[in-house]
């Protein structure tokens, strides 16, 4: 709202009280009428804020130019060019023999814009999920689509579903018109993958060089080396998001037929998707059996018992109560010996 101005305060009230005091059918100065006229003369109060009369500056030489490009060369970039690609300012750099048309920022060479997941991908992604009953690892090395990222679509499709039977109102315009200046994945056949599904983390264990003497007649594999950086190396079969496709790439190295490798990757990832929901489900019971829950009007304590022993000879372990929290670290104290004294 307005700030509101004070009325005893304000020149216009003072001479809406004179002229409510002057008489009708008088044209002179009478005593009535000469000492509010004499009041106005004096200095009065200013108003509690005042509102500037300057008319608004002109349009600086940036602002016209800007306007100017925008009537003329820039009228093209008004409307996004829809499913033909984006529409961005700068003009497309030539990689090799390719045209890159993904560089929204003039200034910002090294800057490249992902694609999205369009609403098409997204209706594929939660129909394969929900109505086919696929796996989710098989969903997502069919589409080459991140195993997290597939749950979260089915997530958000389910509950846009549920709003559209409910008759809640959703930002379906805001949505496309979003979609429409971002490039796009329709996840259709001939398209490039869409991002990189069996990414690992790196330990830092692992960054260091080692020389590990070794028979020549022996196989070295990849649960040997882990075990050579640390017993607490895990190999890269069991770091991926999908391992099933290593068995997969085997049978079909060993002669399988693709379908029947396929249909045997399909089977174990939703063996293996069974097994963590029924230990996901398992966990989630013993915690709740070891909580106790009391209500207490709007509020809810939980309380659950704890063995002192866990904590470990320092006090730290991880499985100790508030290990994250209230444990300083001694780095920066002084006295302390950051030197190693006896090597494990």
């Amino acid at each position: 709202m307005p700030p509101r101005i004070p009325i005893s305060s304000c020149q216009s009230q003072l001479l809406r009280n004179c002229l409510d005091h002057a008489p009708s059918f008088s044209l002179s100065a009478s005593p009535a009428l000469a000492s509010p006229l004499q009041s106005l003369a004096a200095p009065t109060p200013q108003c509690s804020r005042s509102f500037s009369t300057t008319p608004a500056r002109p349009a600086t030489r940036l602002r016209r130019r800007f306007l100017e490009w925008l009537d003329n060369k820039g009228a093209k970039y008004r409307t996004p060019r829809g499913p033909r690609g984006t529409n961005y300012v700068t003009r497309p750099v030539k990689t090799g023999d390719i045209y890159d048309d993904k560089m929204p920022f003039p200034n910002n060479t090294l800057f490249r814009s992902e694609p999205v997941l369009s609403d098409r991908a997204r209706e594929l992604i939660w129909t394969s999920v929900m109505k086919e009953g696929m796996p989710l690892k098989a969903v997502s090395a069919q589409f080459h689509v991140d195993m997290r990222r597939v749950a979260a679509v089915v997530r958000m499709k389910e509950i846009e579903k549920k709003w559209t039977r409910e008759n809640k109102p959703m930002a379906a315009p805001y949505a496309a018109a979003v979609e429409a200046m971002l490039p796009r994945a329709n996840l259709s056949s001939g398209e490039n993958r869409f991002e990189p599904i069996n990414d690992i983390h790196i330990h830092s264990y692992t960054m260091q060089q080692l020389f590990v003497p070794t028979s020549e007649s022996r196989e070295f594999t990849r649960e040997d080396a882990a075990k050579a950086f640390g017993d607490y190396i895990l190999p890269p079969d069991a770091k991926m998001r999908i391992p099933e496709l290593v068995q997969l790439e085997k049978n079909r190295a060993a002669g399988m037929e693709p379908e029947q490798a396929r249909a045997a990757f399909i089977k174990s990832a939703a063996q293996s998707e069974a097994a963590f929901a029924t230990n996901q489900r398992a966990r989630m019971q013993a915690e709740e059996e070891r909580t106790t829950r009391v209500r207490a009007g709007r509020f809810e304590f939980r309380f659950e018992e704890v063995n002192a022993d866990d904590t470990g000879s320092t006090g730290r372990s991880r499985k100790a109560v508030g290990w994250r929290y209230g444990v300083p670290f001694y780095d920066r104290k002084r006295g302390q010996v950051k030197i190693p004294t006896s090597v494990e």
